[in-house]
């Protein structure tokens, strides 16, 4: 066991500054830092002192790369084995959609420096910041399609409300945006070169007002590849149906719409077809709803087959060729759609403040 702690704080002048401490798994969130972080969070909310609190993460390759979903696969997986009650299941998924709310109603300048990578939970810790800040290192997705899950840490209350379709077609495709993309679609708000991360950070210690900070240091993140793309996405994301969404792509007919196609081919289907009834439903839920729904989502996939097939094709054989079951879109009926969306034994996610 590693004495070096997962998650660090420090208050350095006007500011709480938070480090996520796993740069060798890519400053994946687990449990831990998860229960260390939202009581932090709330002390310093409660601080007239700390002005703003700054997330970031270590080292020179990710801001966070997503929840430690493999420590969340043996522990589901002990669970369907008769081998654990799964509590820490619930308890990892839940702990973490209060934290992702305790970020998003945050009082004051919550700003994360998206430094590296950024997926799933790491995407939960930085965009319902208030001030989320890009640089030439970022790369954001969410990816969970393609392990058996759904965009969740708010994604199905964010990305329906990015505009036009991007937020379905990032959801279901877990493709991949850099700065400009992001900017450009106002899931991010500032762009600052990685160099000049560390000074953004003593502004802001010094009392510099958030604002004002990321003024002063703002750069050029580039064009935006995304903008070529979005009328296709907006034309064929615009369905209610993944069956409707293939057809589109099927008959754009271009290269862009044959990659889309391969992708999509390579997800769950199930995880699919729940994403985007997610993404359509969260459309017209506020946060909170969304957590709520979130948390009955996530309990379900992990009742279900497809994402310990997907862990283990991705991250623990690496064979890269989940079986998926069932392995085609057609076979995925609405009742197996609907089941996601009942509320769970334990109850529903409460939240307490």
């Amino acid at each position: 066991m590693s004495d070096v702690a997962e998650i660090l704080f420090e208050r350095r002048g006007a500011i709480g500054l938070v480090t996520l401490n796993r740069p060798k798994a890519l400053n994946s969130l687990t449990l831990g830092m998860i229960r260390l972080f939202d009581p932090q969070l709330r002390a310093w909310d409660a601080d007239a002192e700390v002005k703003a609190v700054v997330i970031r993460g270590a080292g020179e390759k990710s801001f966070c790369a997503g929840g430690d979903v493999v420590g969340l696969y043996e522990a589901g997986k002990a669970a369907k084995e008769g081998r654990g009650d799964g509590s820490s299941v619930r308890a990892f998924f839940s702990e973490e959609y209060v934290l992702n709310r305790r970020i998003k109603r945050l009082s004051k300048p919550y700003v994360a420096l998206i430094d590296g990578i950024s997926m799933g939970g790491g995407v939960g810790l930085s965009v319902h910041g208030s001030h989320r800040v890009v640089t030439e290192r970022t790369l954001f997705a969410m990816p969970e399609t393609g392990i058996g899950l759904y965009p969740d840490v708010g994604g199905t209350y964010f990305l329906p409300r990015l505009p036009g379709q991007t937020g379905i077609w990032l959801g279901l495709t877990g493709d991949r945006l850099k700065a400009a993309d992001l900017l450009a679609i106002g899931a991010a708000d500032a762009f600052v070169a990685s160099a000049s991360l560390d000074a953004l950070i003593d502004d802001l210690a010094a009392g510099v007002p958030a604002d004002e900070a990321l003024a002063a240091r703002r750069g050029d993140a580039g064009e935006a590849a995304v903008t070529a793309v979005r009328p296709a996405v907006d034309r064929c994301y615009a369905f209610d149906s993944m069956e409707a969404i293939v057809k589109a792509l099927e008959a754009e007919g271009t290269e862009w719409a044959a990659g889309q196609l391969g992708t999509l081919r390579r997800m769950s289907p199930t995880s699919l077809k729940v994403t985007l009834a997610a993404l359509r439903r969260g459309a017209k839920l506020d946060f909170d709803g969304c957590m709520v729904q979130e948390l009955r989502l996530s309990l379900a996939c992990l009742a279900g087959s497809d994402f310990y097939e997907g862990i283990r094709a991705v991250l623990i054989d690496k064979d890269k060729n989940p079986k998926w079951k069932p392995a085609d879109l057609s076979d995925v009926g609405p009742s197996d759609v609907e089941r996601h969306f009942a509320e769970p034994a334990g109850g529903d996610l409460v939240f307490r403040d």
